[in-house]
């Protein structure tokens, strides 16, 4: 790919981060701050939008902020992989912000701006996530994100709420102060560079032992994507509203735990090296056992965000592992399962919170019933079910299909079997939730009068994702474009 220096990174990268200042100065004007909010979403999705041509045939972005060490820029660039994840990024952060504010102003919850203002710097780490072109430049922006969203996740204030922020930044802020920081280090004084180079940067240079705890470091430093034993504080988080829930879930978190994952498997150590020392099974293994325990766990779960939560734990391994098989099938299939999740994952938050904002009901065992009083929601639940379990036509099946065909090209009778378990039990824990919300009786002592569906502003962001859901197993083209030329080098 050919790079023109550019400000339209820069752009895409700023332009929240600009808007949270009028968000944060609309204190009182609650009509003014969302339309900040929205205003800077459609510009960012957009911005995003314009690059991809380019990208797409073969014309890359890049922007030099600083170089603050020799041969090492603070510096964005945009390539096929960056821009994919930027597109799926910012496209759900505009979903999440109209179900915020049918969310929160439905049940009148406390400091919406500064919800808000958390939301717009949040969004603009995650692009520079997306956007780094290098290691430095990735770790700066992942610690930003971190700060970011620690008032989203201690937004009720109470005492379950700052024991959940503690432990949130225990495990995000130590590993990657306590690991990634390091491996960089290592990797930096045996290679002289940090950038994300097609093909890797380690080759000839290091050790297989040095690579092997590089390795390690990187996968379980970046916790974000709740790789066990990385994982406890997703569930914790849990106690934050619906929306931060979602953008933990669907848009933003764990998938740059994931994403930076995948952008050192094949830009810092690069399959070719990783596939001649054998050292895919460290990932494989790791993502096996998160994906087994994590789906068993999530059967135990009654509270439906906690349930979804252990869930979301699974379904990140699903694309570690498709990054470990080191073939081209189960890497395309890791890859495109950041895109599936996303929209099906968020349409389940969603589904959640719609489900609470209309009925006050967060335990499963409380919802029978409920899907014949608000059949759009649980409707749209279904969708997103399906398509997490990897069933057709929803656009889980087409990552899914991929993951399952690298595990027989490579041989891997193992990860086959650990795919079509995990499935089954995605199955067995989402389910029943939807026959028991349609065809359950309901309680004898629930109330005479039907419950609604939630505010239209929390109903038409889930309808859009679930119809999205679906519409990627019918039109998954330009994912599988985005994502062959990032395999391809592009």
């Amino acid at each position: 790919m050919i790079y023109q220096s550019s400000p339209w990174p820069l752009a895409a990268v700023g332009v929240s981060l600009l808007a949270a200042v009028p968000i944060f100065l609309s204190d009182g004007r609650p009509n003014l701050r969302e339309f900040w909010t929205l205003l800077a979403g459609i510009t960012k999705f957009l911005l995003i939008a314009a690059m991809l041509p380019a990208v797409l045939s073969g014309q890359g972005f890049v922007f030099t902020l600083a170089e603050v060490l020799p041969g090492v820029p603070i510096q964005l660039r945009v390539d096929a992989m960056g821009i994919y994840f930027a597109l799926v990024a910012s496209f759900l952060w505009i979903c999440t912000s109209l179900y915020s504010i049918g969310y929160m102003r439905a049940l009148k919850e406390h400091d919406q701006t500064r919800y808000f203002t958390a939301f717009a710097l949040a969004i603009a780490a995650t692009i520079g996530v997306a956007f780094a072109a290098n290691l430095l430049t990735l770790y700066l922006f992942y610690e930003m994100l971190s700060l970011a969203t620690y008032p989203l996740v201690t937004h009720e204030r109470n005492g379950e709420a700052r024991s959940s922020g503690r432990r949130y930044l225990t495990y995000i802020l130590g590993t990657s102060i306590g690991l990634v920081l390091p491996a960089m280090l290592i990797t930096y004084a045996t290679t002289g560079t940090l950038d994300f180079t097609a093909g890797g940067i380690f080759a000839g240079q290091a050790s297989f032992a040095t690579l092997t705890l590089l390795l390690v470091l990187f996968v379980l430093g970046f916790a974000k994507a709740a790789i066990m034993p990385m994982h406890g504080w997703l569930p914790a988080a849990m106690v934050a509203p619906t929306p931060v829930s979602s953008f933990l879930h669907g848009v933003a978190v764990v998938k740059v735990g994931v994403f930076s994952i995948l952008r050192v498997v094949l830009h810092i150590f690069g399959p070719d090296l990783l596939r001649n020392l054998d050292l895919g099974v460290i990932i494989t293994s790791l993502a096996s056992v998160t994906v087994l325990v994590a789906s068993l766990v999530a059967l135990t779960q009654d509270n439906l965000k906690r349930r979804l939560a252990y869930s979301t734990i699974g379904q990140l391994s699903y694309m570690v592992l498709g990054a470990g098989m080191l073939s081209a099938a189960g890497m395309t299939g890791g890859l495109l399962h950041i895109a599936m999740h996303a929209f099906g994952k968020i349409t389940l938050f969603f589904c959640a919170g719609a489900i609470y904002v209309a009925s006050h009901k967060k335990y499963i065992s409380e919802m029978d019933g409920l899907g014949r009083r608000m059949p759009v929601t649980y409707g749209a639940f279904l969708l997103g079910a399906l398509s997490i379990i990897g069933m057709p036509p929803l656009g889980g099946f087409i990552s899914k299909w991929h993951l399952l065909t690298g595990a027989i090209e490579t041989g891997q009778i193992i990860l086959l079997l650990v795919l079509l378990v995990s499935s089954f039990l995605n199955a067995a824990y989402f389910l029943p939730i939807v026959y028991r919300g349609f065809f359950a009786e309901a309680p004898r002592l629930a109330t005479v009068a039907a419950v609604e569906e939630a505010p239209l502003f929390c109903l038409i962001p889930l309808v859009t994702t679930a119809l999205v859901s679906a519409g990627l197993f019918f039109f998954p083209g330009l994912l599988l474009q985005l994502v062959r030329q990032t395999l391809s080098g592009g």
